[in-house]
């Protein structure tokens, strides 16, 4: 292991506070344009009441019920004044915005008996912590289309304690709930919106198209368990730009399924982009995997930001998981306090069962990482254990 310290602290101090250096005209916030809404409906007027104390589920859903079977040309806009909004978990629908004010919190519910179970993902096979389902995710969407998550900086607090709790003392029965998940989902735009506490995985697109995420903000604590930022799961085209991420796990991962569960599945995710997100975490800044089984392709990474980090770019993955890995490309990334700037794994995860292939060998093929700069970094042989058939690297100095 060689460690270098070769840029000045001024010049580090400048990049971490101006992250979009080298690319600042460039977005994709038009990918999923913002509609605005012909109507507007307040959670006020479904009875709902914001002093953290009372519940407000059937709140939501009466609301989201209206909207659903209003059918307003246009679509609604869900007015949620400040407030703090205790609730359970609850679906969005298609053709809505679900618009947080200043100073709106929407709280989880702390009594896990409030969250419902549902079947486990078909690429992943079981729960990713325990056999059999899963928890719901806190706000869903199954099968939506033209959805916008978004207002004025309002807070999303999934209360994540109790269930970390559950984690660390080895009582989970099933496996923790994320905050936000969308599924077989489109059109979905999410911006101006903290993300805090969530009980496990943050945002959460699987099997998803068209999504853009920017402007956000997702914290949780260092030592909260599993507590990923953003993760495109099987998913395409999707955008994350210009957030601040701060968590207990990867900042952002890009997944595409489990083992022989993923492999069968056989959805990619692809045309991934991720810039302008500046972090912290004690695992990975940007990570691909390790659950890679449907492939992953075409992936975009270009001016990041990472201090006090596990590991800056950590590729993973896994003998069983299959699939492939393959153009990605990732420049411009600075890092400061990184244990280890660059990693690329294949012996990285578990598996579902024992039913994965172990001749079922990842290919990681067309990686391309330069213009990486680092302050206190290591830097160790990238590739150990995996099938890498072509790894360029330039400019790369830690």
């Amino acid at each position: 292991m060689v460690t270098l310290r070769f840029i000045t602290a001024s010049v580090l101090l400048f990049l971490l506070l101006n992250p979009a250096v080298a690319l600042a005209e460039t977005t994709c916030s038009d990918a999923v344009p913002m509609r605005t809404r012909r109507e507007m409906i307040s959670i006020v007027e479904f009875g709902g009441v914001g002093d953290g104390i009372t519940l407000n589920t059937w709140a939501f859903r009466k609301a989201i019920y209206r909207i659903q079977h209003g059918r307003r040309r246009g679509g609604t806009l869900l007015y949620v004044p400040p407030g703090v909004w205790l609730t359970g978990c609850f679906n969005l629908t298609s053709h809505m915005t679900l618009y947080l004010a200043r100073d709106a919190v929407i709280k989880a519910t702390e009594d896990t008996l409030n969250w419902p179970l549902v079947d486990p993902l078909p690429s992943y096979g079981r729960g990713r912590e325990r056999p059999g389902g899963r928890y719901a995710s806190f706000i869903q969407g199954y099968e939506l289309h033209d959805v916008i998550i978004t207002g004025e900086n309002g807070t999303i607090d999934g209360q994540g304690g109790v269930w970390w709790d559950m984690w660390r003392q080895r009582t989970l029965p099933f496996t923790r709930p994320t905050l936000l998940e969308f599924m077989h989902s489109k059109d979905i735009h999410i911006s101006n919106v903290t993300f805090q506490n969530s009980p496990f995985w943050n945002i959460h697109p699987v099997y998803c198209s068209n999504v853009v995420i920017r402007s956000v903000t997702v914290l949780a604590p260092h030592d909260s368990p599993n507590t990923d930022g953003i993760d495109p799961d099987s998913s395409s085209n999707v955008c994350v730009e210009d957030s601040f991420i701060s968590t207990g796990d990867d900042l952002v991962a890009v997944k595409s399924g489990w083992d022989e569960y993923g492999i069968s599945y056989g959805r990619p995710s692809n045309n991934i982009t991720v810039r302008r997100v500046t972090g912290s975490s004690p695992f990975s800044g940007i990570a691909i995997g390790s659950e890679t089984s449907g492939g992953v392709e075409n992936i975009l990474v270009e001016n990041i930001s990472l201090f006090e980090t596990g590991i800056g770019i950590h590729i993973k993955t896994n003998v069983g998981r299959g699939g492939y890995i393959r153009n990605v490309t990732m420049s411009d990334v600075y890092m400061s306090g990184v244990r280890q700037g660059v990693r690329i794994a294949g012996d990285v995860g578990d598996h579902p069962d024992d039913g994965f292939d172990p001749e079922a060998l990842p290919v990681v093929d067309g990686v391309t990482i330069r213009n990486v700069w680092g302050w206190e970094c290591s830097f160790r042989d990238p590739s150990r254990g995996s099938m890498v058939r072509s790894l360029r690297t330039s400019a790369c100095r830690m």
